[in-house]
């Protein structure tokens, strides 16, 4: 599970291989989401303010998530992206 950022206690990470849609995972406090890259579609549970911070990141990082995303899909190394500041 290659990780990509962190800020506030939440961890942005993808898994290998992953299914289509373009997604990545969010991890805070136990639990966990996976957020669609262009579409900020959520599935999981996640505290309302975490989840607004995650919201706010994937916005300002769509085109840096997507070449993440081809990486880990063809088992590339992925390249940190910049925390929420």
């Amino acid at each position: 599970m290659p990780t990509v950022s962190r800020f506030y206690g939440i961890v942005i990470y993808f898994y290998w291989q992953e299914h289509a849609p373009p997604h990545f995972h969010a991890k805070y406090n136990g639990q966990e989401v996976s957020v669609g890259i262009e579409s900020g579609k959520v599935v999981g549970v996640f505290p309302s303010r975490a989840l607004t911070l995650v919201q706010a990141w994937r916005k300002l990082h769509v085109d840096e998530l997507m070449a993440n995303w081809e990486n880990a899909e063809n088992r590339r190394s992925l390249e940190p992206i910049k925390p929420l500041e």
